[in-house]
C-alpha cells in the first residue's frame, strides 16, 4: 500500500514540476471577502483578464495565482456580488484582500456574467452548490426553512418519506452520507423524528453537495459529502436577524469584538409547543384526578468566534449543540386522601454536540494550511418507569436504554498552488471513535428488595487514519483531477487498509460544451443499523469488525455540461455504482429484540447496485431563480440471508424523480416561490396470502381457535402510490430606517394530495357479498398545512 501511495505522489508532483513555466513569474495571493461583514467568500472566481488564467478561493476564502511579470487586470466575482477589477503591475510577489460589495440588484451581475465561474470550466462533476439566499426563499413546512429538505429537491437525492429529512443519494443509505458542519461529522441530522433538520439556516454561509467523482480529500463514506459551513461573524458592525413562526422561533446575533480582528456569532432556535400544550393538558388532567408534567421541545444552538492575528494567521472556534426532549410524568392519586398513588414516567431524548478549533496559516504565497481539532458526540436516552406508593410501602421499576457514538479527530490540510495550471491538495487525519451500541439498564425495588441489571453490547473503541493527495491539472482544453486517498482502520485487534484512486476529467469543446467523466472508489468503516422502513433516533452506529467487513464501492460517471445565455447551467450525467458489504438486519431481526445477544449476530452483508441518469437545469442569478431536476434510476440489493438470496429493489428505489423549484422577485417588497415534487412510489413488502391454523391459546387447557397466518411475498415487490405535492410561499418585505421586517405566508401540500407514509393490512366489508375481505390501506399523515411567520433583520 505504501508503494502505491508513493507512486501516485511522485507522479502528481512530477507532473507539477515538469509543467512549471520557465519565464519570470510572481504570485498574487490573499483573500476574497464581503466588504460589509468581512465574511470570507468560498469558491469566488479570481482571474487575469489579459491571460485568462484564473483560480477560485478555497474553503477559507484564500486564493493564489502566479502570473508572468507584466500588467495585470485582476477580475473578481461571486454570485450575488458586484464584480470588481484591479489594475496591477506585477513585478513582485504581493498579498491583497479583495472586498466585494453585495449587489442589491442582481441584474447588475448579469451584465458581466461571462466572468462568473461556469459549470463547464470545473473539473468536478456530480457537485451542486445551492446559495443560502435561494434556500431561504423556498417554501417551508410550518414556515421553518430546512436545508436538508432543499437538498432532497436535487437530482440523485431522495427523501426517506413524507416530511422526512433523510438523504438517499444515488442508491445509498443514510449512513453512507458524510454530513459536515464546519468540517465536523454530524451523526443525527433530524428533529421531531425527521420532520425538521438540525441546521438553522440563519447561521449558515454555504451548502455544497458532492454525489460522485469524489476528489481524494474526501473519504469515509460511499455515497455523498454534504458540506455546510457556518457564518464567521461580522467583523465590521453588530447585526441580528430572527423569526417567529407557528412552531419555532430563532435569533441570530453577530458582530465585532475587536473591529477587523475578532468577531462572534451566536444563533439559537427553539420550539415552544410545550409552553402552549402544557397548561391545556394539565388542566384537563386535573379534572380527571391526574397530574401531568409534560416536556416537549427541541433546540439548536450555534456559536462561533474568529480571530485574525495577522494576514498569515487566523483562528476559528465553532460549536453546535442540539437536542430533542420528550418526557412526561403522570401522577394518579387514589383513595381520596392520597394514601396511595401511582407515578408513570416515560421519555426519549437524543442530542448532538460538536466543536471545531481551526488554525489557518498562509505559509507562503503559494502554500496554505489548515489544522483542525474536532469533537462530535451523538447520544440517545430512552427512559420508562413506574412507581407505586401505598401507605408507607413502595415499589418501583424502571428501564433505561442508552446508545451513541463519540469522535475525536485531528487533521491537517494543505493547498499548494504553484501556477494557474495546477492546484495541489494533500493532508492527513486521525480519528478515535467510541461506540455505545445500545445497553438496557433495568432497576427494580420491591419491599426493600432491590436489583439492577445491564443488558446489551459493550462499548467499542477504534482508530481511523487517512492520507490523501490530489492535483487539479490543466492542459489546454483538458482538465484533470488526479488523486489517491489511503485509509486504515483498527478495531479490537483487527486492521483494515484501503487505497482508493480518484480521477476526474473535463474536456472543453469548441462550442463551450464540457465533456466530463469521473471514477472513484470509496471505503466506509462505520455502519448504521436501521430499520429499512423508518429511520429513528434509536438507530445504532457500529464499527466494522473481524466479522463485519468495511463497506466498499466504486462509481463511474459520464456527463456533459454547459452554461446557456450566461444564466442557465445545464448538466446531464449518467452514473453506475456498485457497493460491497452493505449491511442490513437479517429477516425478522431487530436490535431491541434480544438485547442480550451480540448485534453482529443479527446483521448480514450483501451487494448493492445503482445506476441512472440525472438532468439538472439551474438559474442562480436574476429576479427569477430556481432549478429543474429529473432522475431516472434503478437501485437493487442482494443478500444471501434475505429474500432467499435473490436480488430485490431497495426500499427507496424510485424509477422517476422530478422537482421544479422557482423563486421570483416581483418588486423589492414582494417575492414568491414554489416547489413541485413528483416521485415513483416506494417499494414495500406485503403479505400475498393467508391461511388458517388451529392454535391452542392456553398451555393449561384445551382452548383451541383459528389463527390466520400471513405469508409475505418477495421483498419490496409492491409499490406504494406515486408521491407528488405543490408547496407555495409569498414574502412581503418592508425596509425601515434601522431594520427590515417580512411576513411569510406558505402552504405545504397545496392541493392536499394524500401521499402515503406507510401501508397497513386491513379488512373491508363488501356489501355485495355480505362478507369482509382483506385490503391494503395507505396511510397519509401530512395534509395541506398553511403557515405564517414573521422575520426581522437589524
Amino acid at each position: 500500500m505504501i508503494k502505491k501511495i508513493l507512486l501516485w505522489g511522485f507522479l502528481i508532483f512530477g507532473i507539477v514540476i515538469q509543467c512549471q513555466a520557465q519565464s519570470e513569474k510572481y504570485t498574487i495571493s490573499g483573500y476574497v471577502e464581503d466588504a460589509d461583514t468581512g465574511e470570507k467568500l468560498i469558491a469566488a472566481n479570481v482571474y487575469d483578464v489579459f491571460t485568462g488564467s484564473g483560480t477560485v478561493t478555497n474553503t477559507y476564502g484564500f486564493f493564489s495565482i502566479t502570473l508572468p511579470k507584466d500588467s495585470v487586470v485582476l477580475s473578481s466575482s461571486y454570485i450575488g456580488y458586484q464584480d470588481q477589477e484591479q489594475r496591477i503591475y506585477l513585478d513582485k510577489d504581493m498579498s491583497i484582500t479583495i472586498k466585494l460589495s453585495s449587489s442589491l440588484d442582481l441584474e447588475v451581475v448579469e451584465v458581466v456574467a461571462d466572468r462568473q465561474k461556469r459549470i463547464e470550466e470545473e473539473t468536478q462533476m456530480s457537485k451542486v452548490e445551492v446559495p443560502i439566499k435561494q434556500i431561504k426563499k423556498l417554501p417551508a413546512l410550518l414556515g421553518e426553512v430546512d436545508v436538508l429538505k432543499t437538498i432532497q429537491l436535487l437530482p440523485g437525492v431522495q427523501s426517506g418519506g413524507e416530511g422526512q429529512t433523510g438523504l438517499y443519494v444515488r442508491g445509498g443509505s443514510p449512513d453512507q452520507n458524510l454530513i459536515l458542519l464546519d468540517g465536523v461529522p454530524v451523526y443525527n441530522v433530524s428533529h421531531l423524528l425527521g420532520i425538521f433538520s438540525v441546521f438553522n439556516a440563519d447561521a449558515i454561509k454555504n451548502v455544497t453537495l458532492t454525489k460522485g467523482g469524489f476528489p481524494a480529500r474526501y473519504g469515509g463514506r460511499l455515497s455523498s459529502v454534504l458540506e455546510i459551513n457556518m457564518k464567521e461573524g461580522n467583523l465590521q458592525e453588530f447585526h441580528g436577524e430572527g423569526s417567529i413562526g407557528l412552531i419555532t422561533s430563532k435569533l441570530t446575533l453577530e458582530g465585532p469584538i475587536i473591529k477587523d480582528k475578532t468577531s462572534f456569532l451566536v444563533s439559537a432556535r427553539r420550539t415552544y409547543a410545550d409552553f402552549i400544550a402544557k397548561p391545556i393538558i394539565k388542566s384537563q388532567a386535573n379534572n380527571g384526578g391526574e397530574d401531568i408534567d409534560l416536556t416537549l421541545y427541541f433546540y439548536d444552538l450555534n456559536a462561533k468566534i474568529q480571530h485574525k492575528f495577522n494576514e498569515k494567521h487566523r483562528l476559528f472556534l465553532s460549536a453546535y449543540s442540539g437536542a430533542d426532549v420528550f418526557k412526561s410524568i403522570i401522577k394518579e392519586s387514589n383513595n381520596g386522601g392520597g394514601s396511595s398513588s401511582t407515578e408513570f414516567e416515560g421519555g426519549i431524548d437524543w442530542s448532538n454536540l460538536i466543536a471545531a478549533l481551526r488554525w489557518n496559516w498562509e505559509i507562503n504565497k503559494k502554500l496554505f494550511s489548515n489544522t483542525t481539532l474536532t469533537y462530535s458526540r451523538y447520544k440517545i436516552d430512552f427512559v420508562s418507569g413506574i412507581k407505586e406508593i401505598e401507605d408507607e410501602l413502595s415499589a418501583s421499576f424502571s428501564a433505561k436504554y442508552l446508545s451513541g457514538i463519540r469522535d475525536w479527530t485531528g487533521k491537517i490540510d494543505f493547498d499548494y498552488i504553484p501556477n494557474p495550471n495546477h492546484y495541489v491538495r494533500f493532508g492527513a487525519s486521525a480519528t478515535q471513535h467510541n461506540y455505545s451500541p445500545g445497553a438496557l439498564t433495568l432497576d427494580s425495588e420491591f419491599e426493600e428488595v432491590k436489583f439492577d441489571t445491564l443488558i446489551g453490547s459493550d462499548n467499542i473503541n477504534s482508530m481511523e487514519y487517512a492520507l490523501y493527495i490530489e492535483d487539479d491539472i490543466k492542459w489546454g482544453a483538458l482538465k484533470a483531477n488526479v488523486g489517491v486517498h489511503a485509509s486504515a482502520f483498527s478495531v479490537e485487534g483487527q486492521n483494515y487498509f484501503s487505497v482508493q484512486p480518484r480521477l476526474g476529467l473535463r474536456y472543453l469543446l469548441n462550442n463551450n460544451y464540457a465533456l466530463k467523466a469521473s471514477f472513484s472508489t470509496m471505503t466506509q468503516y462505520i455502519n448504521l443499523l436501521t430499520s429499512e422502513s423508518l429511520s429513528s433516533p434509536t438507530d445504532l452506529w457500529v464499527p466494522s469488525t473481524d466479522r463485519v467487513k468495511p463497506q466498499q464501492s466504486w462509481q463511474a460517471a459520464l456527463g456533459i455540461a454547459r452554461t446557456f445565455k450566461e444564466d442557465y447551467e445545464i448538466s446531464l450525467e449518467g452514473y453506475y455504482k456498485e457497493m460491497d458489504n452493505v449491511i442490513s438486519f437479517k429477516e425478522g431481526a431487530s436490535f431491541l429484540l434480544g438485547l442480550e445477544n451480540d448485534w453482529q449476530d443479527k446483521v448480514t452483508q450483501g451487494f448493492g447496485k445503482s445506476y441512472g441518469l440525472e438532468l439538472f437545469i439551474q438559474k442562480k442569478r436574476g429576479k427569477t431563480t430556481g432549478w429543474l431536476g429529473y432522475t431516472l434510476a434503478w437501485n437493487n440489493r442482494q443478500f444471501d440471508a434475505i429474500n432467499n438470496g435473490k436480488e430485490f429493489p431497495y426500499r427507496y428505489d424510485r424509477r422517476h424523480d422530478l422537482s421544479l423549484v422557482v423563486a421570483h422577485e416581483f418588486t423589492p417588497k414582494i417575492n414568491a416561490s414554489m416547489a413541485w415534487i413528483y416521485g415513483t412510489g416506494n417499494a414495500v413488502t406485503i403479505p400475498i396470502y393467508q391461511y388458517p391454523v388451529l392454535t391452542n391459546y392456553s398451555s393449561n387447557s384445551n382452548n383451541f381457535g383459528i389463527q390466520q397466518i400471513q405469508s409475505l411475498g418477495e421483498k419490496n415487490a409492491f409499490r406504494m402510490s406515486d408521491y407528488h405535492r405543490l408547496d407555495l410561499s409569498v414574502e412581503f418585505v418592508k425596509k425601515k430606517k434601522r431594520y427590515e421586517r417580512a411576513w411569510v405566508i406558505s402552504v405545504y401540500n397545496t392541493y392536499w394530495h394524500k401521499n402515503p407514509y406507510y401501508i397497513i393490512a386491513d379488512n373491508e366489508y363488501d356489501p355485495a357479498t355480505g362478507t369482509s375481505k382483506p385490503v391494503f390501506k395507505e396511510i397519509s399523515i401530512l395534509p395541506i398545512i398553511p403557515s405564517v411567520s414573521y422575520k426581522f433583520k437589524f
